[in-house]
């Protein structure tokens, strides 16, 4: 690894440890290997770190559905890198500290917006899947939107229950969230935001029963939206995002942070958008600070006008080109009946990396 790498990753473990007291760390129950055992060990419950009270007697109660959450915080982290894949912050987890994003989420940006979101929706998703999957006791399929079938149609299979993967992510995830400050309103409403995107995409899935595909029996069942279809979503929200700013209140419990739009020509924000009150860093150079990795030597598109495109990626420095002999399949045959026969190639390719 390079030494300003190095120093960088140095620096980000610090700053990520510096900054434990108000993060979210429970996630890096995502990356490691205790979330696969936590069904059996309920006593695991206790070392998993960042647990505020409320969650830790949510994991010793429910300890049968913690898997499912930590798969749904792993299942929006994987879909965070997927959006940003081709962005400057591309999403990027540290496996060997707790803060997983170092400090990246420190500051209420964009970023911090859509992280919260995407992992609060991911909880939902996951949980509601296991439910209708069976894997859990304390949930199942969804009974209450079963009304009369339609035409050429009726219910059948098991309905997912959103509402309930919807309630154990707010439960669960919204629990540190009870400050009385700013930051903990915008996480607030970004978690809720990620969550009702699930809500609103639901929809009705079908499957036709009968002899030669004829349809002749066709059953529908309720179903959530595919995770990367929700991802899209939030990641379209990412982009409009309201700024806001902070507002001061005194309530009988003390001073209280509000947030209200910072520009009023604009439409207000809904509880289905994204909202952010900190400008975000360029993320062009390495820094430990604000958590930038820089874009050196990542891949950029050559051909491409966009964020992805090597002059917006590479920030106007330059890029470097070097090929790649890659072996992939080709002249592939059908052959009757039941197998496909390829041969192997080797194609040579450019590869164009930020410098």
């Amino acid at each position: 690894m390079e030494p300003h790498l190095l120093r960088l990753l140095f620096g980000l473990l610090l700053s990520g440890t510096r900054a434990l007291a108000g993060y979210p760390i429970w996630w890096s129950l995502a990356l490691g290997q205790q979330y696969t055992s936590l069904g059996s060990q309920p006593l695991l419950c206790g070392s998993i770190p960042g647990l505020v009270p409320k969650q830790l007697r949510f994991c010793r109660n429910y300890i049968e559905i913690m898997p499912s959450v930590a798969e749904g915080v792993k299942l929006g982290i994987q879909e965070c890198q997927h959006q940003f894949r081709g962005r400057r912050w591309n999403c990027t987890t540290i496996d060997d500290s707790l803060a997983i994003f170092g400090p990246v989420l420190d500051k209420a940006t964009r970023e911090s917006a859509f992280v919260h979101a995407i992992a609060s929706a991911g909880v939902a998703f996951a949980v509601t899947r296991s439910c209708a999957e069976g894997t859990s006791t304390l949930c199942g399929c969804d009974s209450h939107h079963k009304g009369p079938p339609g035409e050429g149609w009726k219910w059948g299979g098991c309905s997912e229950d959103a509402d309930f993967g919807v309630l154990v992510s707010r439960e669960f995830a919204d629990a540190r969230e009870n400050r009385p400050d700013a930051r903990s309103a915008m996480n607030k409403h970004n978690n809720e935001a990620g969550r009702t995107t699930i809500l609103d995409h639901m929809h009705l899935k079908c499957k036709c029963h009968g002899l030669s595909g004829s349809c002749e029996v066709k059953t529908c069942w309720w179903a959530q939206p595919d995770f990367r279809a929700v991802g899209d979503l939030l990641k379209d929200k990412y982009d409009s995002a309201s700024e806001m700013v902070v507002e001061k209140h005194r309530e009988s419990r003390g001073w209280v942070e509000t947030l209200r739009a910072k520009y009023a020509l604009f439409k207000p924000p809904t509880e289905r958008d994204l909202v952010y009150y900190e400008n975000s860093p360029n993320f062009c150079e390495p820094n430990a600070e604000t958590g930038s990795f820089g874009t050196r030597d990542r891949t950029c598109n050559i051909t491409s006008h966009g964020i992805d495109g090597c002059d917006l990626l590479c920030c106007g420095r330059g890029h470097n080109t070097r090929t790649e002999q890659r072996k992939e399949k080709c002249h592939c045959v059908f052959h009757w009946c039941c197998y496909v026969s390829c041969q192997e190639c080797i194609r040579i390719y450019d590869v164009h990396t930020c410098k």
